[in-house]
């Protein structure tokens, strides 16, 4: 595949940094795609949208914007017209009048889910242990131990606020949907993904498939780009 004209912004969720998405980023550079990652300060959701049009206004052209898990609700809520099309990996997709909170709780989580609470400073961390049961249980131990390493907590209030229109209700949208999530239910993000009519592709992978799976997260971020081309 040549060079594209559209290039992919990559946006991190909770308990993960930009460093989740290196295989991909791999992967798609070899396709002649240009791949973008920054760094979200998941300190209230605005802070990560504003941390988002940063890294968009260093783009130049069309852009296909892709969320993993809580950046499914900063990916919809920026209002830059680079952005073609979106691609959810396993995320969250809150529609107007909505909280992250709502669509990650709307239906119920299996004994593996982590309980979330904030700690003692304020912020929602993960278990270490949580790593290897439910974020990233299809990772290697050492990958494991490295995101536990590497974890970024959130704060209840990026999660905790209802958004505004989201763009997903303007440009076409992608969605992964993750069978052996324990993070968000699979049932919850089949919801999200039809509300969307979301273009769905359905795999066997855990909730972070962009270092257990890459191959698969870079098949369905081509396919969007190969769209935007068309």
């Amino acid at each position: 595949m040549g060079k594209t004209t559209a290039t992919v912004v990559l946006a991190h969720g909770a308990w993960a940094d930009e460093s989740s998405w290196s295989k991909v980023v791999t992967l798609l550079q070899s396709k002649g795609i240009e791949a973008v990652t920054f760094r979200l300060p998941l300190s209230s959701l605005a802070d990560d949208v504003a941390a988002l049009d940063k890294a968009l206004a260093r783009v130049d052209g069309p852009v296909v914007l892709v969320g993993h898990a809580y950046a499914g609700a900063v990916i919809a809520a920026t209002h830059s017209a680079k952005v073609r099309a979106l691609v959810y990996i396993a995320a969250l997709a809150p529609d107007q009048g909505e909280t992250v909170a709502d669509v990650f709780y709307r239906y119920e989580h299996d004994d593996k889910a982590p309980k979330l609470a904030p700690g003692d400073d304020g912020l929602i961390w993960l278990a270490p242990e949580a790593f290897g049961t439910a974020f990233a249980q299809h990772a290697s131990q050492e990958e494991r131990k490295a995101l536990a390493a590497k974890q970024l907590p959130i704060s209840p209030a990026a999660i905790t606020v209802p958004v505004e229109r989201p763009l997903w209700r303007d440009v076409p949208v992608w969605y992964l949907v993750a069978e052996h999530d324990h993070m968000i239910p699979e049932k919850t993000q089949r919801f999200m993904a039809e509300r969307m009519n979301a273009r769905i592709s359905v795999y066997p992978v855990d909730h972070l498939p962009s270092v257990t799976a890459p191959e698969l997260v870079q098949t369905v971020i081509v396919d969007a780009v190969r769209h935007v081309g068309n």
